[in-house]
């Protein structure tokens, strides 16, 4: 968990130096930045959750899908992969209606497919989170592929990249960052 800033003596916050991607205004960019990316992630839920988010900020801006966040949650059951992995027909076409999500076909049935994936991945590994982490240090060039190898939809380099970066497996905070520092210690 984060610290909060000190207040000082006017009980302000002091001004903390973020990455640049950080549009200083915008309370969720904010929120989301000192409080969970680059954080390292273990919860296969959360992982889950990240992966579907990231899969459908491919050719968007990550504001408007981390926006339509607590949406994507309720249409895609909490992230729970394993009421996902059974989605069916009607399921997918419930959610492609849903103006309060993206509304990409094949990347909801994706989400669908890839939460059966995942759970092959954990019968196999025990936990998604040991399959992942045992990426960390690798290319998403590489990882990207073997992804792809089981059967995973819409996560090549690029999706894969940013994902890495959310879930703390690399720490891409800017060297003056206040976060980078405390990343590095979870």
């Amino acid at each position: 968990m984060t610290r909060r800033a000190k207040k000082s003596a006017t009980g302000i916050p002091p001004v903390r130096r973020r990455c640049r991607w950080v549009p200083p205004g915008d309370a969720l960019y904010v929120r989301y930045h000192d409080e969970e990316w680059g954080v390292p992630v273990r919860d296969d839920r959360k992982i889950y959750e990240f992966l579907v988010l990231e899969t459908f900020q491919a050719g968007l801006s990550w504001r408007i899908v981390l926006g339509k966040r607590e949406n994507f949650r309720k249409a895609f059951s909490g992230f729970d992969y394993a009421k996902v992995a059974r989605f069916g027909a009607k399921d997918l076409a419930r959610i492609v209606r849903d103006p309060s999500v993206v509304r990409n076909r094949a990347k909801i049935a994706a989400a669908a497919h890839n939460a059966r994936v995942f759970l092959e991945v954990r019968r196999e590994f025990g936990t998604f989170s040991k399959y992942m982490w045992s990426w960390a240090g690798a290319k998403a060039e590489d990882w990207a592929k073997d992804l792809k190898s089981r059967g995973f939809k819409f996560l090549g380099p690029t999706v894969v990249y940013a994902h890495m970066q959310a879930a703390g497996m690399v720490n891409d905070h800017a060297p003056f960052c206040f976060r980078r520092k405390e990343v590095a210690r979870a």
